[in-house]
């Protein structure tokens, strides 16, 4: 959350907003290297096999993905925060450019 706190010219709660959305899009991409991870493991006769233990299989690693992410992952969500706060900034600025909040005459 260091980048929260350093951009100053967005309000915290749309900086928050930026965090979960890395965060979420980090999941994604742990999520199907854990899943690629999981699929070379065959099933376990002793844990009955077959399509339970397959859909089982990827709930865990999707959860699992989620957690890593949520728990600081591998940096992307913060290498993807500077991006996407940067984007927002400037488009930030260009809507303030575009449509000034005052007109010619003050009001």
């Amino acid at each position: 959350m260091n980048q929260i706190t350093q951009a100053n010219s967005l309000p915290l709660q749309q900086l928050q907003r930026i965090r979960e959305q890395a965060e979420e899009l980090e999941g994604v991409f742990l999520t199907m290297l854990t899943k690629q991870m999981f699929a070379g493991i065959k099933p376990d006769e002793n844990f009955g096999g077959g399509f339970g233990e397959e859909t089982w299989r990827s709930m865990q690693a999707e959860e699992l993905a989620n957690t890593m992410a949520r728990s600081g992952g591998v940096g992307i969500a913060d290498q993807l925060m500077g991006e996407m706060i940067a984007a927002q900034e400037a488009a930030n600025a260009s809507r303030t450019m575009t449509f000034p909040s005052t007109g010619v005459y003050g009001k």
